[in-house]
């Protein structure tokens, strides 16, 4: 009797010590009853050292590109089905850069494509109504113009994007889903990329790179480590819509050719030789006589192209298609299609004169022509 008294008392201690150690583990203020109380006072700083050079390079090139970068919000008009009465709706945000001291800003095409009023936000506060300038759907460029009074941001120093090398650093600032004046980082990952854009037009010249460039980048400054503009960011390539690390931006060249053709003229002229193609044309053409280039279908009277004596194609008694000229580069830079003829003839301005390498009954020539003005 007296064992199994023994044996009870032990296993209830057992039990209650068990369950001590069992809510100090978890219910920790449990331990606040049996240990004396402590004046809770904040933590030590730990010191550190001076910022690393590469960060400091880094704050240094977002605190002087952060005031000409602006944030754009645009609204479009919408008629209600029941009551016919017309409402102004949001549509969407971006981003943009002040282009020059008159209050020129350049965004893309896209952010404002389809908008009925776009508003821009500057770094300071101020936010203005903006007007369309001009736009070149081809380029996903267009410019808006702000009264900014007596006060302008500066506009973003201008590099080139020409001899940009792959590896090269570059920093992305914009407003990702509404998140105003980001800053990310990466390199450039490959130059010279081709992108469908939304709007059906094919962008050439693309740099690619692994920056995050989200949705509300669009249009805003891609920067190399000077803190000069070398593209505009304006297309992610994601399965889910957020950055995936391939982001491309509109090489600065091209803005730079582009802007002030809009700023001028409200649109963009492309140069042009005067001549009639057809891309599913071409494409069975370049499949039956086994050549890559542009096949010319026909040459227009007085053009540049007739100047220079390109011959388009023909009809046969037959009926059948009798080829004439067919480019296949431009200053010696191959061309494959119709969308890569006017990427390379529009890398030059009206007026220069481009050597065509074309094939004309089998044997290769080169054609000396004068660009003029576009459609």
């Amino acid at each position: 009797m007296k064992r199994s008294s023994l044996f009870v008392r032990l296993f209830w201690l057992a039990l209650v010590v068990a369950a001590i150690f069992y809510l100090w583990r978890e219910v920790p203020w449990i331990g606040r009853l049996f240990l004396p109380e402590k004046a809770a006072a904040p933590r030590t700083v730990a010191a550190r050292g001076d910022l690393a050079a590469d960060e400091k390079a880094t704050i240094e090139l977002f605190e002087k590109a952060k005031e000409s970068v602006v944030f754009i919000t645009t609204s479009q008009q919408v008629r209600d089905f029941w009551t016919r009465n017309i409402f102004t709706v949001p549509r969407g945000t971006g981003s943009g850069f002040i282009w020059d001291d008159r209050g020129h800003v350049v965004t893309n095409y896209h952010v404002v494509a389809g908008a009925s009023e776009a508003r821009v936000r500057l770094a300071d506060g101020r936010d203005y109504r903006a007007a369309l300038v001009g736009a070149s759907r081809s380029h996903d460029l267009a410019v808006l113009l702000i009264g900014v009074g007596f006060k302008p941001p500066a506009p973003v120093p201008l590099g080139t994007s020409g001899d940009l090398k792959v590896g090269q650093k570059v920093f992305a600032i914009g407003n990702p889903f509404g998140l105003d004046w980001t800053l990310t980082t990466g390199i450039v990952s490959a130059l010279d990329r081709s992108l469908a854009a939304e709007n059906g037009a094919t962008i050439e010249h693309l740099i690619q790179t692994d920056a995050a460039i989200n949705p509300g980048n669009s249009g805003g400054p891609l920067l190399d480590s000077a803190g000069r503009l070398i593209g505009i960011n304006t297309a992610i390539y994601s399965p889910s819509g957020a950055s995936a690390g391939i982001g491309f931006a509109v090489p600065v060249d091209t803005v730079n050719r582009v802007v002030p053709e809009l700023i001028a003229r409200g649109k963009y002229i492309r140069p042009a030789i005067g001549i009639e193609v057809d891309d599913g044309i071409n494409r069975v053409a370049k499949k039956q006589l086994g050549v890559e280039g542009v096949l010319i279908l026909k040459v227009a009277p007085g053009s540049a192209a007739a100047s220079a004596g390109l011959e388009g194609a023909r009809r046969a008694a037959d009926g059948g298609l009798v080829p004439g000229d067919i480019i296949t580069a431009v200053e010696g830079k191959a061309v494959d299609g119709v969308g890569k003829l006017f990427s390379r003839l529009d890398d030059f301005k009206v007026g220069d004169t481009v050597r065509l390498t074309v094939i004309r009954e089998g044997k290769t020539r080169e054609v000396a022509v004068t660009l003029q003005a576009g459609s």
